[in-house]
């Protein structure tokens, strides 16, 4: 029986993953159990003691110090036994699945689409268990089918009810850890990734950099024609990715952070890392892109609140500030460049902090703020009696096209047609004149 035992033991930590001392404080367990229901052997204030030699499988249990030797006791026990046994290698097995997907939180893992339900996809996480893709945390570009094998990033594991593992398909360490997989140049740390901007399902900008001078950071991550990038791009459902050299400088990581666009000039705010960048009128869109994409996710890269302007755009600010008497040329190159770039914001100005520009203090101030809402008032008074005039201008032009147009006629007769008899009096009536 104690080898029988022991191979049980062994052959539970072989299939089942399970530590063997874990199974053995479980059957001592069930043993002292199993000791206590023996009323008539033991009492509520007599300890129990099992002794399990590890070695040779020998079991013993002691109420006080003495030794229960029973039948009814062995019977109780293996029932006992058998119980709590099932129920520890249970627990265990949670606990195993959920150290095990705890350690993988923050990397990748694959699976086969299992099911489709209203608020998710499962996923078949290696016969183990199940992982769930919530639909919010899914690309727009995602389309799965059954069986379909899948990488998703390990968002949480959390035990709820078991071990629930939540997946994300959105989240940029996805990005990340594609890379490691597909660029032996980063596993090896001779490449590292710096930073990572997303939008999911759009477009990701991804900022590298070379420990190795002999490396090229974003040559080792595109791939020989594009091999390693694509893959990843197959992986994401073709949404974009940008690979963006890192600089120390932060004025070049800025501009390589806005490519495509041509930067002209930048201007930084280091105390609260803000950054006025210029650019030529023509590369104005590329810089700003798709609905600000371009711009939104370089300073999401770079960790900088970025402003893009144009030259042109700058010059035409100043001339619109400089049309209020107490403005000048470099007052007003000031105010544009604090992003006073309009009547209508300089009305609405803080005094405190227009004083602290340079050159202009609280009285100055003042007096341009009260300028400028006085200027506003003008220019709403004049868009308003504008729209009045433009809107008369149509109404007229909508009765006069009315009133040209011709009045209901009757229609002409055939040449064998009667007349009516209001046609016919009407004719009469012209001979008698």
């Amino acid at each position: 029986m104690n080898k029988e035992f022991l191979s049980v033991v062994e052959q539970l930590e072989r299939e089942k993953g399970l530590d063997k001392n874990v199974l053995l404080e479980a059957v001592k367990h069930a043993l002292e159990v199993a000791a206590k229901k023996i009323s008539k052997i033991t009492s509520a204030s007599e300890d129990v003691r099992v002794e399990i030699d590890k070695d040779k499988g020998d079991i013993h249990v002691f109420i006080g110090e003495e030794e229960i030797v029973s039948k009814e006791f062995g019977r109780i026990a293996a029932q006992t036994a058998r119980q709590v046994i099932i129920q520890k290698i249970r627990e265990a097995e949670k606990e195993n699945l959920y150290s095990e997907f705890k350690e993988k939180e923050g990397d990748i893992i694959g699976g086969a689409v299992y099911r489709f339900d209203k608020k998710a996809v499962i996923l078949d996480l290696m016969g183990k268990t199940e992982g769930v893709i919530p639909h919010s945390f899914l690309s727009p570009l995602d389309r799965f089918r059954m069986g379909e094998r899948v990488k998703a990033y390990v968002y949480e594991v959390k035990k709820d009810k078991g071990t629930q593992i939540i997946l994300s398909r959105r989240h940029e360490g996805l990005v990340k850890k594609l890379f490691d997989l597909e660029v032996p140049e980063i596993g090896e740390g001779i490449v590292e990734v710096k930073s990572i901007a997303r939008e999911a399902g759009e477009r990701t900008k991804i900022a590298v950099y070379s420990k190795d001078e002999k490396v090229d950071c974003v040559g080792a991550c595109v791939g020989i024609r594009g091999s390693r990038v694509k893959n990843i791009i197959e992986e994401l459902r073709g949404e974009k990715i940008d690979i963006v050299r890192w600089h120390d400088d932060i004025k070049a990581f800025i501009k390589a952070a806005l490519a495509p666009a041509v930067v002209s000039r930048i201007e930084l705010d280091r105390d609260n890392k803000r950054t006025k960048v210029l650019v030529n009128n023509d590369q104005l869109s590329l810089a700003i892109g798709k609905k600000g994409q371009n711009v939104r996710l370089a300073s999401r890269l770079v960790g900088w609140e970025i402003d893009v302007r144009s030259q042109e755009v700058i010059e035409e600010e100043i001339k619109v500030i400089k049309q209020l008497k107490s403005v000048g040329k470099k007052i007003a190159e000031t105010l544009v460049d604090a992003g006073y770039g309009n009547v209508g914001t300089l009305a609405k100005a803080n005094l405190d902090a227009l004083s602290d520009l340079k050159g202009i203090g609280e009285k100055k101030a003042a007096q341009i703020i009260e300028e400028a809402e006085k200027t506003a008032r003008e220019q709403k008074v004049r868009a308003e009696e504008e729209a009045k005039a433009k809107k008369a201008e149509q109404e007229a032009l909508r009765r006069d096209t009315s009133e040209d147009e011709p009045g209901e006629q009757e229609p002409p007769r055939e040449p064998n047609e009667e007349p009516t008899e209001t046609e016919h009096k009407a004719d009469e009536e012209k001979g008698e004149n």
